[in-house]
């Protein structure tokens, strides 16, 4: 995951794609869906999928392959890093390789990298990449510097970008693909705000953690559970103790929460943004003699080790993104494009505000969940995002009975 696609076929088919968008303003709307259904163009018929086709069987892909086999050029996905989350390497490559397979494009026609966390990396591999005849990028940035540096080369040179999971603030690509960010961080507050009152924390003195600043999602994940807490500080019910800088680099949030937990021993819950940041202050509350179910911790992307934090009474819950969905989406729009078709609004079901470039982004939006052992029967397994035998491994088989999970 040829030779290169010229300017003009580019602009033909994105500009119609922003004409459809222009219809909506705001940061975002309401997810919409349709039935599948196929138009017809000048070209011929273009079929249409919505977000609600889209499922762990991939059966929507399929639908594609008139588009795949129209299509000029390849396709090329370059993922941020492997230590941000686990998910990079684990999901979002093998899902997205999946799509296009399930859509008829050849091992070819696609090619996925990783830049390791390097900003040089990511910006010479798009380089490389459209020397080599891709005609669509997509691109998770590391950061909006890269990424708005990859836009402007790929605008040059009349190939599209679409942003996968973080906008690239001051961009100039054609389409976004994530869940909604906001969404996300409310999903995390509301888990903790509910965890709280559930284990009986009394005078709950609250950590609040945020991701890397460079990062946007970082921001607005953070922009959802502030507003979620912001009432209970207001009113006194909570404490807001400490809020250090923010990380997605786990090793340096387990010092930041260290250093707080030293300098505040009244500490007794943290919003922790995702489950990569959490899982060493866990271990370092644990090895601190905290026993389960008494210091609430958040945690988000559904990892193996933060689920199994969930069912040991450490973490409250997770918010799960089913990244198939994802995957599935990015793919599709990379297949109109790279088709020269306007993708359908049964899609394209949001609009994202660039607050930089202060451009409206056309966006598809999927929905994230909060996953607790309550529920992570009926979504995690039921997804095989991660098997029972990998959850219920070793000492967490009890837990997983008691969540009525089997093995």
């Amino acid at each position: 995951m040829s030779s290169i696609k010229k300017a003009g076929v580019v602009a033909a088919g994105l500009s119609a794609a922003l004409l459809v968008a222009a219809c909506s303003s705001g940061s975002s709307s309401s997810a919409t869906s349709s039935p599948s259904s196929s138009s017809s163009s000048g070209s011929g018929t273009v079929p249409s999928i919505s977000v609600s086709d889209l499922n762990n069987s991939f059966s929507a892909m399929q639908e594609l392959s008139s588009l795949a086999s129209k299509g000029k050029g390849s396709v090329e996905v370059i993922l941020p890093d492997t230590t941000s989350s686990t998910r990079y390497v684990e999901f979002d490559a093998p899902y997205l390789k999946q799509a296009f397979t399930a859509a008829g494009l050849t091992s070819s026609e696609f090619t996925i990298q990783n830049a390791l966390g390097q900003d040089s990396t990511q910006l010479a591999d798009a380089k490389t990449a459209i020397t080599k005849g891709a005609t669509v990028l997509i691109v998770d940035p590391i950061d909006s510097g890269v990424g708005a540096q990859i836009e402007q080369y790929a605008k040059s040179q009349g190939v599209a970008v679409i942003d996968y999971d973080r906008l690239t603030l001051g961009g100039t690509r054609s389409y976004y693909v994530s869940f909604n960010n906001v969404q996300v961080g409310k999903v995390m507050g509301q888990g903790l705000v509910s965890c709280i009152t559930s284990w009986g924390v009394k005078k709950p003195n609250l950590i609040v953690m945020k991701g890397a600043p460079t990062d946007n999602n970082a921001t607005l994940f953070a922009q959802g559970y502030d507003g979620v807490l912001a009432p209970y500080f207001a009113d006194g019910k909570y404490k807001d103790v400490s809020n250090p800088p923010g990380t997605w680099t786990a090793n340096v949030a387990q010092s930041e929460f260290q250093q707080q937990y030293t300098a505040h021993s009244n500490i007794n819950a943290a919003l922790i943004p995702n489950d990569e940041n959490g899982a060493p202050i866990i271990h370092y509350l644990q090895s601190q003699g905290v026993k389960a179910k008494t210091f609430p911790t958040t945690g988000q992307d559904a990892t193996l080790t933060g689920l199994q934090n969930i069912l040991s009474g450490y973490q409250c819950g997770t918010v799960y993104k089913p990244i198939y969905l994802e995957a599935q989406a990015a793919a599709a729009l990379a297949l109109y494009v790279r088709a020269g078709s306007t993708p359908p609004s049964s899609l394209v079901n949001a609009t994202t505000e660039d607050t930089t470039a202060h451009t409206s982004v056309p966006s598809v939006y999927l929905t994230p969940e909060w996953v607790t052992p309550a529920n992570m029967n009926s979504t995690i397994i039921a997804d095989k995002f991660v098997t029972a035998a990998q959850l219920c491994s070793g000492s967490y088989a009890a837990a997983c009975t008691a969540a009525g999970i089997t093995a």
